[in-house]
């Protein structure tokens, strides 16, 4: 979970300095600050994941397949039998 969370901050981190980028720049600290304080809140919010977890996650998948078809095999190696 610690490596989510910082890909999390990096990530929020990319996108603040990406936005301060683009903002002009006669804009006082506190909109600066007032902006970046609720991007951070609402991509906090978010449920974001990061490629690491997809990655995970279709890993696991793939195994719960391989499994899936070693039982269907199973099974119709078992009706075969009753038959």
């Amino acid at each position: 979970m610690a490596e989510s969370t910082s890909e999390k901050t990096r990530l929020i981190e990319n996108v603040l300095a990406a936005i301060g980028a683009i903002l002009p720049a006669n804009v006082s600290e506190e909109v600066k600050t007032s902006f970046s304080n609720a991007v951070t809140t609402t991509l906090d919010n978010m449920d974001i994941v990061t490629r690491q977890e997809i990655e995970v996650q279709e890993m696991v998948l793939m195994r719960a397949r391989e499994k899936i078809k070693e039982l269907e095999a199973r099974i119709e190696e078992l009706e075969a039998q009753q038959n």
